[in-house]
C-alpha cells in the first residue's frame, strides 16, 4: 500500500469566529468531510494537515478554502452546505475505494475497542464483532447479517448511543417491521403505541441497559430517541440522524428501499437481520438479501456477516444454531458433499 500525502495549509484572514462557523462545533463538518473524500484532517487553529491520497489532498484543501469565503458575515455551515459544495465541485463521489471487496475482513483481533454509552462501555468480542463496530463507524450504510444472539442490534444501538453522546448527530431514529414470529397474535387492545409496543420490546431493552429507564424516558419525551414501526416511516427525511431497521430479513424490498431513502443529511443507516429467521406469509419474499445483492458494492456501502461463533448469550445458543444450520444444508442438498 503507498504511503499517504501529507498537504499543510492555513486558512486566512485568522477569524475564530469564522472558523467555528467552518469546522461546526466538535470539528462535526470536517468529520463529515473526512468520512465524504476519505482524508484525515487534522486541525489546529487555522492550521490544517490533510492525509490521503495525493490528488484527495489537494481536491480537500482547495474545498475547505473555499467552504471557508463562505463563512464571511459568520455565514455557519451546514452539513447541507457541505453537501451542495461537494456536488458543485464534482466530489460528491470522489471517496477513493478502500477495497474491492464489500465483505468486512476482520482486522487484528487483539486491537481493543470500546463505545462509550451513558451508563457502561461495550466491548464487542472477537474478530468479527470488532469489524462491525468499525465498519458501523466508518459506512453511512451498514447491513449485518447474522443468528440471533451475535450482537447486531446491540452493538448498532450503543454506537448511536456513542454518536449522539458525542454530538456527531442529534437524533436516533430505531425501527422494527410490525411482523409476528410465525404466531397470529389477533388484534391488540389499546393506542397505537401500546399496540406497537411488544414488536419493539429488544430495542427498549438494550436501550434500558445502557442509558437506563429515566434518561431514556426524558430522551424520548424530547424526541432524541424514537422508537417506533416501519410502516410510520414514509415520507420522512432524516437529517443528523442515526437510523436503525431492526429484523429486517421481514421486510419487502419495497420497505427496505423506503427506509433507506429516508437518509438526509449527516445521517447513517443500519439494517440487521437474521436470513434464516424469516416471519413473512409465504407469498411475501424478504427485500434483505435482494437489497444487499443490489447495493453491496457501492461506496460507502458495508456488510458485516456474524455467525454462531459471535453468539454472546448462553454457550448452548451457539449449539442450537449450528445444529439448524446443519440440519437446513442437509435438506437443502440432502445426496451432497458436505
Amino acid at each position: 500500500m503507498p504511503a499517504a500525502d501529507i498537504l499543510e495549509i492555513s486558512l486566512m484572514p485568522i477569524d475564530s469566529e469564522r472558523l467555528f462557523c467552518l469546522c461546526g462545533p466538535y470539528n462535526k463538518n470536517l468529520r463529515l468531510l473526512e468520512t465524504r473524500l476519505g482524508v484525515r484532517i487534522h486541525q489546529r487553529g487555522h492550521a490544517f494537515k490533510l492525509v490521503g491520497d495525493k490528488a484527495m489532498v489537494e481536491k480537500t484543501a482547495r474545498l475547505l478554502q473555499q467552504l471557508y469565503l463562505h463563512t464571511e458575515n459568520n455565514h455557519y455551515l451546514e452539513p447541507q452546505d457541505i453537501h451542495i459544495n461537494l456536488q458543485e465541485n464534482a466530489m460528491a463521489n470522489l471517496r477513493p475505494k478502500q477495497t474491492t471487496n464489500k465483505e468486512s475482513e476482520p482486522r487484528d483481533a487483539e486491537q481493543p475497542i470500546v463505545i462509550k454509552t451513558p451508563r457502561m462501555h461495550v466491548e464487542p468480542r472477537g474478530a468479527n464483532q470488532k469489524q462491525y463496530v468499525i465498519d458501523l463507524r466508518t459506512n453511512v450504510v451498514q447491513f449485518a447479517i447474522g443468528p440471533a444472539g451475535t450482537g447486531k442490534t446491540f452493538l448498532a444501538v450503543a454506537c448511536a448511543l456513542e454518536q449522539l453522546r458525542q454530538k456527531q448527530i442529534e437524533h436516533i431514529c430505531l425501527v422494527r417491521p410490525a411482523v409476528e414470529a410465525g404466531e397470529n397474535l389477533g388484534y391488540l387492545p389499546g393506542t397505537l403505541i401500546q399496540k406497537i409496543n411488544p414488536y419493539l420490546r429488544p430495542l427498549y431493552d438494550a436501550l434500558t441497559v445502557m442509558m437506563g429507564q429515566e434518561e431514556l424516558n426524558d430522551h424520548m419525551v424530547k424526541n432524541i430517541i424514537e422508537v417506533g414501526a416501519l410502516a410510520y416511516m414514509r415520507g420522512r427525511t432524516l437529517d443528523n440522524c442515526f437510523a436503525i431497521l431492526d429484523e429486517g430479513q421481514n421486510c419487502s424490498r419495497e420497505q427496505v428501499k423506503m427506509f433507506l431513502t429516508r437518509l438526509g443529511f449527516n445521517s447513517k443507516a443500519v439494517i440487521t437481520g437474521d436470513l434464516t429467521q424469516i416471519d413473512l406469509q409465504p407469498k411475501t419474499s424478504s427485500g434483505l438479501a435482494p437489497t444487499i445483492e443490489l447495493l453491496g458494492k457501492l461506496d460507502e456501502i458495508g456488510i458485516s456477516r456474524l455467525n454462531s461463533g459471535d453468539v454472546v448469550r448462553h454457550p448452548i445458543v451457539t449449539k442450537i444454531i449450528r445444529a439448524y444450520t446443519t440440519a437446513d444444508a442437509k435438506k437443502r442438498n440432502p445426496n451432497g458433499k458436505h
